[in-house]
C-alpha cells in the first residue's frame, strides 16, 4: 500500500484539502480519508477497473495525484472531487519509438525540484523519462541494464540517484544522460579478478538528502550481500565515507526521512528517519553520530516476549500511578536519543496505554546451565514464564506464579536494598488415585515400560531422570534461587520465593490458582491436587494438603490417598501427560510449536477443548515423535474425545502424522480403538484441581456469629470449601506467635469448575477483602519503619440477627448466591448449557455490584447481584484463538480487556454511561500546523536560476483543457462517512451548527493563507523596486561619468 498525506493547500487554486490521507490498496482502489474527525472515515473511493496501481505520488501543496500503473501508464486524479483527469501519459509516448519492448510497470513518479512542470517517471526495466507536462513530450530518457526499484532527487534538481535490483546505486546528471557519472555497490565485495564487484540483494528504496554544512545523506533499505542470508532486514545510512547498517527486528515496509523544510527545492537538513516495520514503528536520530533511536511513547510491542496473562485495574489509588511512573523512569533502557519524539501530529486520547513499570522476575534465580540438558526440566524453553498474577494496589503487594512451580512475593519500596532472598521449599505430601470408585474403568499401564525406556534413550539422547544415570530427583526445586545478596532497585523487591520440589523423580505440577492478603500476611496457591498456604511475614508453611483431604470425613467421592513414592509404574496417563517432557528435552521446542499449530488449525471451540483437556503438567509437550503409536494415540485421544471433535479433526490428524512420521490410517484405527477408554478416563478424573482462591472476612461455619478471616477454595469438580485462618490477637504478637490454618468442614457445590468468589453485605454492597495500608519497609526514617501496621477493614452492616452476608460463587456453568452464615442457597442461575464460561468477575457498575461473564461461544453476559437477574447478553466475539481465552478479563465501570494479537491489546466497554462519554475521550488524529515559509531565493536568483516557475495544474489537468477520462477506466464510489456523511445524516440545529463551524474554520484558514501570499507578494515587490532603483542609479552615474 502506498500512502500519501494531503495536509496543505494547493498552490494554484487555493482550495486544497487539509487533514486528509490518500491510500492505495492492493485491490486497485484509491481512498480519501478524512482525518479531521476523531473517527477517520472514507470520503471518496476510486476503483481502477482495467489497470493495476503500482505507484502514487502527491506533490507538496497540490490537489493532483499522479498514479502509475502496471501497464506503464500514468493517470492524474483530482483528490477534491476524486475523479480522473483526461490528461494521461501513455507508456508508448514516454519511450522512444524505436524501442520494441514494453518498459514494465511504473515504479517511481516525482516532480522536479527545479520545475514543477517536469515529471520524472521510472520504469521497472531500467528506463527513466523526464516528461514535460506542458508540452506533453519527453525532455530526456535514461536507460540502464538493471531493474529500477526507486529514485531520489537532489534538491537542486540537476541530479538524481537510482537504486537497482543488483544492489547498486547509479548517479545521473541531467546534462549528460547517456550514462551515470557514478556507480557504487555499497555492500558489494570486489571479486578475485579485481574487476567486477559482486551483486547484492536489491535496494528497495533510496532517498537523497542534502545538508548545508556537511556531506549529503544517502539512506536506503536492502542491498546486503548474498553471502550472509541470515542477516536481518536492515537500513543503511551513508554520510560521506561513513556507512552505518541498522538491523531491524522485523521486515521493513517503508521509511521516510524527516527534514527541516517541506520544500523539495531547498537544502533538506535531515534530522530523523521514520521506519515502518511489519510489527513496529521506530524513529532514528540522524543528528548524532551513532544514530540512536527515539524512545517510542506509543510502543507497538507490549513486551519482548509473548504475554501469558493479564489483569486489568480501572480504579487504582490516585497516588499509585505517579509512583510507578517515577520508579519505572529510572529503569528505562540506555542508548535512546536525548531528544523528544519528533512525530508530533495529532493529540493522543484519554484512554491511552502507557508503559509505567517493568519487573523482571527471573533476576531472583541463577542463570540456567546449558550443558547437556537444562536444569529446569519441567519447562525447558520457558522456565520463567509467568502464569498467574495477584496484585493489591492499596497495599502494593504483588505475587506471581511461574511455570516451574514457584511463587514469588514482592513488596514495593522507594529505596534500593541489597538483601539475601528468602526461600521456602514445599514438598506436597500426597496424591490421589486416578479413579473415583473401585468400579471405575482402569487404564492399563504403559506396556513394557523398561523396554521403551531403552529405546527412547537411543532416539532422543536422554531419558527421564528416573532412569538417567541411576539418579532419582527428590526434594529439589526446578530452579536455583540466588544465595548471595542481590541488588534490588527501587520498585517491587522480592521478599519470599516459594518453590515446590521434585518427589520421587516426578516434577512438581504447575500452579493453577493464586491469591494473597496483606492484612493477614498470607499467600495461598494450589495445583491440580494440592493446596498450600504460607505465612510470608514469618516465612512458614501453614497448610499443605491434598485437595481431597480438605473434605476430612465428608469426602463425596470416597477416594483413597496414596503416596507417590509407593508406586513407580508408568501409568499411561502419567507417562503421556507428565513424563514425555522429561524424556525428550531436545524435542520440546518442535513439539510445542506443533501444539500451537494444531490449535491454530482447529475451528470454533476445538482449540478451547484441547486446552481444557490438557493437563496442567503437560507444558505443551504431550506427545513424542518416537514413541509407539498406542501411547501416542492415548495422549491425543485425551485431547480429541470431547463433543463431536472427531468429525472435524482431519487437519489435526494430518498434522500429527506429519510430525510423527506415521500413516493416517494407522493413527485413526488406534484412535477409534482407544476412544472409549479415553472418554472414561476423562469423565472419571479425580484429581480435584484447585481452580479459585479468595481471602475475605466471612463466616466459615453455620454456627459462627461473627465474621473471621477465611480462605474460600474452589475446585475443578465444582466444590467450594472454606479454610479458617486464626491470627494473633494484636499486631505486636503477629511477628512471634504462629498463625494457624485449618479446614472448617463446610463445603458447597455447583456444576462445573469454580471460577470466582465475592461477598456482599446485607445491603448488597460489595465487601472488599481487608488490606494493610502501604508503608515503605526500607524507609530511612525510623518512625516509618517501626510504626504500627494499619489494617483497612470493610464496615459491616448493622444487623443484629439473621444472615449478614451474601456469598457469590460462579462456576463455568452456574452461578449461585448463598446467605451466610446459614449457607442457604437464595438464587441459582444456569449461565450456559451448551458452552462454558472462560472468565467471570464480580465488578462494580453504576455503583452496584454485577457479575460479568465471558462465554466460550463469544457472548458477554452480565447479571445483577444478588438477584442474578440478566442485565446484558450479547454476542461479542467467538473465541477462535486461545490467546483471547487466556487474557480476557473484566474490571469496574463496564470495561474489559484481552489480547487480540501478540502485540495488540483490545479494550472494550459494555457500560452506556462510558459509551456516552467515549467520543470526548478519543484523541485528535490531525492537528493543523502552519505551513512554513519558503526560503527567499532573491530576485536575481529567481530570474536567472533556470526554474520553470509555478505550474498551473488546474489549467493543465482540468476538464476544460484535458477533457474527461474514460468511464470504463475507473469507477467513483462516494464514501459513507466523514464530513460528507455528516452533511447527509445530520439534521436540526446541531447539524447546522457543526456545518457552520466547519465552514468558518475552512474560511479562516483560506483567509490566513491568502494573507500570507499577499505578504510574500509585497516582499517580492519591495525587493524588485529596490533592485530597479539600484539599477537606475547605477545607469545614471555611468551617463554622468561619460
Amino acid at each position: 500500500m502506498e500512502e500519501n498525506t494531503a495536509d496543505s493547500n494547493t498552490g494554484e487554486s487555493g482550495g486544497g484539502i487539509i487533514g486528509a490521507l490518500v491510500s492505495a490498496s492492493s485491490d486497485d482502489m484509491l481512498h480519501l480519508w478524512n482525518l479531521r474527525q476523531k473517527r477517520p472515515a472514507i470520503l471518496h473511493s476510486l476503483k481502477f477497473n482495467r489497470e493495476r496501481i503500482t505507484f502514487c505520488h502527491l506533490p507538496f501543496q497540490s490537489k493532483w495525484l499522479y498514479v502509475g500503473t502496471e501497464r506503464g501508464n500514468t493517470h492524474i486524479v483530482n483528490i477534491e472531487s476524486f475523479v480522473l483527469s483526461g490528461y494521461v501519459i501513455m507508456w508508448n509516448k514516454a519511450i522512444e519509438l524505436s524501442t520494441k519492448t514494453h518498459p514494465g510497470p511504473v515504479v517511481h513518479l516525482s516532480d522536479s525540484p527545479r520545475d514543477e512542470g517536469k515529471l520524472l517517471m521510472g520504469y521497472e526495466n531500467g528506463t527513466v523519462v523526464l516528461w514535460d507536462l506542458r508540452s506533453k513530450r519527453a525532455d530526456l530518457r535514461v536507460y540502464y541494464d538493471e531493474a529500477i526499484h526507486s529514485i531520489g532527487w537532489h534538491n537542486e534538481g540537476k541530479q538524481f540517484i537510482c537504486s537497482h535490483s543488483d544492489g547498486s546505486l547509479t548517479f545521473w546528471n541531467l546534462k549528460s544522460p547517456s550514462r551515470p557519472f557514478q556507480i557504487i555497490v555499497p555492500h558489494g565485495k570486489i571479486q578475485q579478478d579485481g574487476k567486477k564487484i559482486e551483486s547484492c540483494k536489491p535496494i528497495l528504496k533510496v532517498e537523497y538528502k542534502t545538508c548545508k554544512n556537511s556531506e549529503p545523506f544517502i539512506i536506503f533499505s536492502g542491498g546486503l550481500s548474498y553471502d550472509k542470508p541470515w542477516r536481518r532486514p536492515s537500513l543503511t545510512i551513508m554520510h560521506g565515507k561513513a556507512i552505518t547498517v541498522l538491523e531491524m527486528d522485523h521486515p521493513i515496509v517503508d521509511f521516510l526521512t524527516l527534514c527541516e523544510t517541506p520544500y523539495p527545492n531547498e537544502i533538506q537538513e535531515p534530522y530523523a528517519v521514520v521506519i515502518l516495520l511489519e510489527k513496529d514503528l521506530i524513529v532514528v536520530d540522524l543528528t548524532q553520530s551513532h544514530y540512536p533511536i527515539f524512545e517510542n511513547p506509543y510502543p507497538m510491542d507490549i513486551h519482548e516476549s509473548p504475554v501469558t496473562c493479564t489483569q486489568y485495574f480501572a480504579d487504582c489509588p490516585p497516588d499509585l500511578i505517579p509512583v510507578l511512573y517515577s520508579v519505572g523512569a529510572k529503569h528505562k533502557k540506555q542508548g535512546y536519543s536525548s531528544k523528544e519524539w519528533p512525530v508530533s501530529g495529532g493529540a493522543w486520547n484519554l484512554v491511552t496505554l502507557q508503559m509505567l513499570y517493568k519487573l523482571k522476575t527471573s533476576k531472583v534465580f541463577e542463570k540456567q546451565k546449558l550443558e547437556g540438558k537444562p536444569t529446569a526440566e519441567m519447562a525447558e524453553e520457558d522456565p520463567f514464564a509467568i502464569q498467574l498474577m495477584y496484585w493489591c494496589p492499596e497495599s502494593r503487594i504483588f505475587c506471581i506464579a511461574g511455570a516451574s512451580a514457584y511463587v514469588i512475593v514482592y513488596r514495593f519500596s522507594k529505596h534500593e536494598v541489597n538483601p539475601e532472598i528468602s526461600c521456602l521449599e514445599v514438598q506436597l505430601q500426597s496424591e490421589i488415585e486416578d479413579n473415583i470408585s473401585p468400579e471405575a474403568e482402569m487404564i492399563p499401564p504403559f506396556p513394557n515400560a523398561s523396554s521403551h525406556l531403552s529405546s527412547l534413550k537411543d532416539l532422543s539422547g536422554s531419558t527421564n531422570t528416573v532412569a538417567s544415570e541411576g539418579i532419582v530427583k527428590d526434594s529439589i526445586p526446578c530452579l536455583s534461587v540466588k544465595a548471595r545478596p542481590v541488588r534490588m532497585p527501587p520498585g517491587y523487591q522480592a521478599e519470599l520465593v516459594i518453590q515446590l520440589v521434585w518427589a520421587d523423580g516426578e516434577a512438581p505440577q504447575q500452579i493453577t490458582s493464586l491469591t494473597a492478603n496483606s492484612a493477614y500476611g498470607v499467600v495461598a496457591f494450589g495445583n491440580c491436587s494440592n493446596l498450600v498456604v504460607v505465612d510470608f511475614i514469618q516465612k512458614t508453611v501453614l497448610l499443605s494438603m491434598g485437595s481431597f483431604e480438605l473434605y476430612g470425613s465428608s469426602d463425596l467421592f470416597q477416594r483413597q490417598p496414596r503416596s507417590p513414592r509407593r508406586s513407580k509404574q508408568f501409568a499411561a496417563d502419567n507417562f503421556c501427560m507428565r513424563g514425555l517432557s522429561n524424556f525428550y528435552p531436545d524435542l520440546t521446542k518442535r513439539i510445542r510449536t506443533s501444539y500451537q499449530s494444531l490449535t491454530e488449525l482447529s475451528d470454533g471451540p476445538i482449540s478451547l477443548e484441547l486446552e481444557r483437556c490438557k493437563s496442567p503438567t503437560a507444558s505443551g509437550t504431550y506427545y513424542s515423535g518416537h514413541t509407539s503409536c498406542d501411547s501416542i494415540v492415548y495422549c491425543f485421544s485425551i485431547f480429541l474425545c470431547k463433543q463431536s471433535l472427531y468429525k472435524t479433526s482431519r487437519q489435526i490428524i494430518h498434522k500429527i502424522c506429519f510430525e510423527l512420521g506415521l500413516s493416517e490410517s494407522m493413527l485413526e484405527n488406534s484412535i477409534s480403538h482407544s476412544r472409549s477408554s479415553s472418554v472414561s478416563s476423562i469423565d472419571k478424573e479425580t484429581k480435584e484441581t484447585i481452580t479459585a482462591l479468595y481471602f475475605t472476612e466471612s463466616f466459615a461455619r453455620k454456627n459462627d456469629t461473627t465474621a473471621s478471616p477465611c480462605l474460600w477454595v474452589g475446585t475443578g469438580l465444582g466444590v467450594v470449601l472454606t479454610v479458617s485462618i486464626n491470627l494473633p490477637s494484636t499486631d505486636e504478637l503477629r511477628q512471634a506467635e504462629p498463625v494457624t490454618a485449618s479446614p472448617s468442614g463446610t463445603f458447597l457445590s455447583l456444576k462445573g469448575a469454580v471460577l470466582t468468589f465475592a461477598c456482599l453485605d446485607c445491603s448488597g454492597t460489595l465487601i472488599h477483602p481487608p488490606y494493610e495500608a502501604w508503608r515503605d519497609p526500607n524507609s530511612m526514617e525510623e518512625s516509618e519503619r517501626t510504626k504500627k501496621r494499619k489494617l483497612v477493614l470493610h464496615s459491616s452492616c448493622s444487623q443484629d440477627t439473621g444472615d449478614h452476608q451474601f456469598a457469590i460463587i460462579c462456576s463455568e456453568k452456574q452461578a449461585k448466591v448463598f446467605s451466610l452464615p446459614s449457607q442457604t442457597c437464595l438464587y441459582v442461575h444456569n449461565v450456559t448449557d451448551t458452552s462454558f464460561l472462560l472468565r467471570a468477575d464480580v465488578v462494580t457498575l453504576c455503583n452496584s455490584a454485577c457479575l460479568a461473564c465471558f462465554c466460550a461461544s463469544g457472548r458477554i453476559i452480565v447479571h445483577s447481584l444478588p438477584s442474578l437477574r440478566p442485565l446484558l447478553d450479547v454476542n461479542y466475539l467467538p473465541v477462535t484463538d486461545m490467546r483471547i481465552a487466556r487474557t480476557f478479563c473484566f474490571t469496574n465501570e463496564g470495561q474489559a480487556l484481552y489480547l487480540g494479537s501478540p502485540t495488540e491489546i483490545q479494550r472494550l466497554n459494555y457500560s452506556q454511561e462510558m459509551f456516552d462519554n467515549l467520543q470526548d475521550m478519543l484523541g485528535e488524529l490531525f492537528t493543523p500546523v502552519e505551513t512554513p515559509e519558503a526560503q527567499y531565493r532573491g530576485f536575481l536568483k529567481g530570474l536567472f536560476g533556470g526554474t520553470g516557475g509555478t505550474l498551473d495544474r488546474e489549467e493543465l489537468f482540468g476538464e476544460a483543457t484535458a477533457g474527461k477520462a474514460s468511464r470504463s477506466l475507473a469507477q467513483h464510489i462516494p464514501g459513507s462517512g466523514g464530513v460528507e456523511g455528516m452533511k447527509g445524516a445530520a439534521g436540526g440545529v446541531i447539524g447546522d451548527l457543526a456545518r457552520a463551524r466547519l465552514a468558518l474554520d475552512e474560511r479562516g484558514q483560506k483567509l490566513g493563507e491568502l494573507d500570507e501570499k499577499t505578504a510574500r507578494m509585497m516582499t517580492s515587490a519591495e525587493a524588485f523596486s529596490k533592485h530597479a532603483h539600484e539599477v537606475s542609479v547605477g545607469s545614471r552615474q555611468e551617463t554622468e561619468h561619460v
